[in-house]
């Protein structure tokens, strides 16, 4: 009887020199919960496991000199095969690589889930970044001691998504990057908070105006604040010009 393997939850597979720091925060809140439930599923392995001198190394020195240390290729690829993939997404945690985008959170999120590789130390071997075809991924511009607190961000992101992970399928949908735009800002109890009052259109009961509110403010946070996104808004078909985004009302 063979198993049905569109049924198989989706998977997050980790090769790290820590094991031991997953699953960490993804182990607490909806994660932690939907990991619990069986929603997905987190395999940590060892790199070291594939080290094959009795000292387990796994760096050696970089070729034409300077500091630190680099992940050996062999090492790093009888990891990676190790690990029986198949066609999953193969990603690398790196400052170099593209950066993550909600677009592509949900393209992997979708999949069955992808194998991640963890660098540490001055970075690994390019020889099996390209033998192994592992796709770049940055989180953003600036550098962390490894690729362990990446692949959680990558892989936070990712869960969430998930089906039955989320209480309401809004929640995943009706945020920032979601449509390209940040999200509006938000607002509960009390009415007011130190002389703040919630915006009236927001307790009028107009779900029409309550909409438009949130879609102009969305689009003036984004102008205002990632002004690279809002020029990737495309143009309003009628006139073939970009939309003016309105004035930031709060928060400013």
């Amino acid at each position: 009887m063979t198993s049905d393997l569109s049924s198989a939850p989706w998977r997050a597979t980790v090769l790290t020199l820590f094991p031991e720091m997953f699953p960490g925060p993804l182990g607490i809140s909806l994660a932690g919960k939907a990991l619990a439930s069986g929603l997905w599923e987190l395999e940590a392995r060892d790199i070291r496991a594939s080290a094959t001198d009795k000292h387990r190394s796994v760096d050696d020195t970089p070729a034409g000199g300077g500091p630190g240390m680099v992940l050996r290729a062999d090492v790093l690829a009888a990891a990676i095969d190790a690990v029986d993939a198949g066609d999953r997404p193969r990603l690398v945690m790196s400052p170099r690589g593209r950066p993550l985008t909600q677009a592509r959170v949900a393209e992997l999120a979708a999949g069955a889930g992808p194998l991640i590789v963890c660098g540490r130390f001055e970075g690994i071997d390019q020889r099996v970044i390209d033998a192994r075809r592992l796709e770049e991924v940055s989180i953003g511009d600036y550098v962390l001691s490894g690729g362990e607190i990446a692949a959680m961000t990558l892989i936070d992101a990712c869960v969430r998504l998930l089906p039955g992970v989320m209480g309401k399928l809004a929640s995943g949908t009706d945020e920032s990057f979601s449509d390209g735009l940040l999200e509006y800002p938000q607002y509960t109890r009390p009415q007011v908070f130190e002389g703040r009052e919630i915006p009236d259109v927001l307790i009028s009961g107009d779900h029409a105006r309550v909409a438009k509110w949130r879609l102009a403010e969305a689009e003036a946070l984004t102008a205002a604040r990632r002004p690279e996104l809002w020029a990737a808004r495309p143009k309003v078909p009628e006139s073939g010009k970009k939309r003016k985004p309105p004035k930031i009302t709060t928060g400013e």
